[in-house]
């Protein structure tokens, strides 16, 4: 049960991505009058947004029931204790996609004219509820198991994000991704990937998640650029579960290690710009860790400079 496990988890990880994209590919397909946020509730649009994200994430749900769940025998509703597994790497992307999934439930209803009020509590729930439908789909699955830790990693990224806004009233925080291929998935593609795509999806190893702090919002007084952010990243390389040398006779278990990291950002929100067409692709788009000069420091005690990390 848990070699299942081990590969199939972060294929889940694809419907979040696909939601995403659908988000995406709406706002940029659409005339440039539908950027424009409503400044008084419009009705017509906030019923699409509530009528869209139903139908979206039940045809998600259905879909991933019957193309996914139905191949592995139902049991009765147990628990899973993963805690332990993939350096907590998986519980960083499962706060990621309730963070960036609310997010965007957010803005649809900003961009719909719907009040604050609501946008906290239809918009930035939609993530934790939509992971928690597919934690219950687990603890129905042989193969799986209902995650506590899981589930509090979803709640965690979704207090990230209502917790600043009631606080603030704004995203000072702002978690992030990045990925890199590596070496691993090369050695490794039938777990990790067979090309870039795959390996952002499966391959662990290469990626990192960021919380990523706007200076300017800190000491807006200061004389520090509005788009100007100091980020700290957390990684993981060489993971137990999938990453060995298998050209070694017999296979060896490269070195694993953390990663922190500390570097330098930019929010894509606070550029400047009068188009309420790049105001969207930069705010859709900014939850990706733009590159910049980093310091890495390794479990092992080793620590790196990088130019250029991403």
């Amino acid at each position: 049960m848990y070699n299942y496990l081990k590969i199939t988890k972060p294929f889940k990880k694809c419907v979040f991505a696909f939601i995403i994209l659908l988000y995406s590919a709406n706002y940029a397909q659409s005339k440039p009058s539908f950027f424009q946020k409503s400044d008084t509730l419009n009705k017509s649009r906030r019923n699409a947004v509530y009528i869209s994200e139903a139908a979206g994430a039940s045809i998600a749900l259905i879909g991933l029931n019957q193309l996914w769940y139905a191949d592995y025998p139902r049991s009765s509703f147990h628990f899973l204790n993963d805690n332990t597994s993939w350096m907590q790497m998986d519980k960083f992307g499962h706060a990621f996609s309730s963070y960036y999934i609310g997010k965007m439930g957010m803005g649809a209803l900003a961009w719909a004219g719907e009040s604050k009020k609501n946008q906290l509590i239809y918009g930035a729930t939609v993530g934790f509820v939509f992971l928690t439908t597919i934690e219950i789909f687990d603890g129905t699955s042989e193969e799986w198991g209902f995650s506590t830790g899981d589930m509090i990693a979803n709640a965690l990224g979704t207090s990230l994000l209502i917790g600043q806004e009631l606080l603030w009233g704004e995203q000072r925080i702002q978690y992030k991704f990045s990925f890199q291929t590596t070496y691993y998935a090369q050695n490794n593609p039938n777990k990790l990937g067979e090309n870039t795509l795959q390996q952002i999806v499966k391959d662990y190893n290469g990626q990192t998640y960021w919380f990523s702090v706007n200076l300017r919002s800190f000491f807006k007084e200061s004389k520090i650029p509005k788009w100007l952010n100091i980020a700290v990243g957390y990684g993981a390389n060489g993971l137990p579960e999938n990453s060995y040398n298998y050209s070694a006779k017999p296979p060896q278990q490269f070195e694993s290690y953390r990663q922190f990291f500390t570097s330098l950002d930019i929010d894509l929100t606070k550029i400047r710009t009068n188009s309420p067409f790049l105001k969207t692709v930069f705010n859709v788009f900014n939850f990706v860790k733009i590159p910049a000069p980093t310091i890495e420091y390794r479990s092992n005690g080793e620590f790196k400079f990088h130019l250029l990390y991403f």
